[in-house]
């Protein structure tokens, strides 16, 4: 595996473990920054993904476009795209005042980023 695909697995995975802070969180609860660590998880997941097939990449916080680029090298990754639009959609509205992150979406997020980082650690036979 390259270096830098290293990398974006090893921010990939501080993101995560950052995300499962929150949500065990009894005082200060941020169900708001939980939701953003999940999606950038994902998000760097899915450029390790690309990083390692050397594949470019825009600066983009939409996971659906980042999955388009991936999915030549990963065609049955398609069916995590109802997940990807949510993680999307999930932390970009709780990021500035008006919207907040309830506990459960929190918990779907949660979900969502355990089941899509599990799935691409496998496919990437990262250990």
């Amino acid at each position: 595996m390259k270096p830098l695909t290293r990398e974006w697995i090893a921010k990939a995975d501080g993101d995560f473990h950052s995300l499962g802070r929150e949500m065990r969180a009894r005082k200060y609860l941020n169900y708001d920054a939980a939701c953003f660590h999940a999606q950038q998880c994902i998000e760097k997941y899915l450029k390790a993904r690309l990083t390692e097939s050397d594949n470019a990449f825009p600066k983009t916080h939409d996971l659906s476009s980042l999955l388009d680029l991936v999915l030549p090298q990963e065609p049955l990754w398609l069916d995590m795209r109802p997940d990807l639009e949510m993680l999307t959609d999930c932390a970009v509205e709780f990021r500035y005042p008006g919207e907040s992150a309830s506990r459960e979406q929190a918990r779907d997020a949660h979900r969502a980023c355990d089941r899509i980082r599990r799935r691409i650690r496998d496919d990437m036979r990262i250990a």
